[in-house]
This record gives structure tokens, C-alpha cells and sequence, in this order.
């Protein structure tokens, strides 16, 4: 299953409790008390969403590793890359 599909289905899953809860085909005392916050619980989701998603990244770049052994291989690879194009005739 890829991960569109699996996306697809959860919200296709949280979209039909939600508009059964909304249309009453379940009935009960709880839900009909609360259906302003069912009404709204989409919009609720989706702040809470656009709250999450900055904070997962920027958590993620604040404490992103650095490997300085890995930079230095690299910088020695590009040196050789350039050494070896310059002695096939490359001028930069």
C-alpha cells in the first residue's frame, strides 16, 4: 500500500464517522450536547495541523547532526573530481 492510499483511507475513515455523527445516524445524548465541537472539529484538526507540521521541522533543523568526518571525505572527493577534470583539459 503506498503511503497516498494509506492517507486516503484514514481520512476517508475519519470523514465518514464524522459526517455520521453530523447527519444522526448515531444517536446520543453525549453527541447531540457536543455537536458544535463535532460541527467544528475539522477546522479544529487543521489548526492543530498547522501548529504541528512548523514545529516538526523546525525541531528537526534546530538538532539536524553534523558529521564533520563525512564534510572533510567530501571535501577530498571534490578535490580529487577537480584534479582529475583538469587533467583532462577542463578550465573553469
Amino acid at each position: 500500500m503506498t503511503k497516498l492510499l494509506e492517507w486516503i483511507s484514514g481520512i476517508s475513515a475519519v470523514f465518514a464517522v464524522w459526517y455520521s455523527l453530523i447527519a444522526g445516524y448515531v444517536k446520543h445524548p453525549l453527541i447531540e450536547s457536543n455537536m458544535k465541537l463535532i460541527l467544528y472539529s475539522p477546522l479544529i484538526f487543521i489548526l492543530l495541523f498547522a501548529i504541528y507540521a512548523p514545529t516538526v521541522i523546525l525541531y528537526r533543523v534546530f538538532t539536524f547532526n553534523n558529521c564533520e568526518r563525512a564534510a572533510k571525505e567530501l571535501q577530498q572527493e571534490i578535490r580529487l573530481a577537480e584534479k582529475d577534470l583538469h587533467g583532462k583539459g577542463l578550465r573553469w
